[in-house]
């Protein structure tokens, strides 16, 4: 299963990119995250493995994550015209995945956030699962999207929608 998302942030390029790297934001546009840990390296630094243990309802799903590609490594004075890549590999139990993400200067005060995600399956519930709701994946990275945004331009955190 293959499918794309992107989303528009007020923001300069290099200020999504500093915010989606730095951990200590994570818990607040990463809905139901509950451990993202380094197992080995720095996190968000490329080669990096981390434990990722995300609730959905009453379950918890285990993953480890793995930083594929990273550039520029250095995200501080990034040249104009480049555009900043995050590459991930995601594995869980009967799961398999990958995320390639881009961002890219749409004016200067607004950065395009491209996503693409691929999923493979091996234990049957998560076949089904897919099989049953393809939309479900699709809809759960444009919320991650949204809440991204809605925390990098507004300071919201999902957190405090809890109750």
């Amino acid at each position: 299963m293959k499918y794309t998302n992107s989303i528009e942030i007020a923001l300069p390029r290099e200020r999504v990119a500093q915010l989606l790297a730095d951990p200590a934001h994570l818990p607040m546009w990463l809905r139901d995250l509950v451990v993202h840990e380094p197992l080995n390296g720095v996190h968000g630094e490329l080669g990096t493995e981390s434990r990722v243990v995300m609730r959905s309802g009453k379950q918890e799903l285990e993953c480890v994550e793995t930083i594929t590609r990273r550039e520029p490594a250095d995200l501080r004075a990034i040249p104009e015209g480049t555009v900043v890549h995050f590459d991930r590999e995601i594995v869980g139990a009967g799961m398999w995945s990958v995320v390639r993400d881009s961002l890219t200067e749409a004016g200067p005060e607004a950065t395009l956030w491209e996503s693409e995600s691929e999923y493979r399956f091996s234990g049957l519930l998560m076949r089904l699962v897919a099989l049953l709701m393809p939309g479900a994946f699709h809809k759960q990275s444009q919320r991650h999207m949204e809440d991204f945004k809605a925390f990098a331009e507004q300071g919201r955190d999902v957190r405090e929608e809890r109750g």
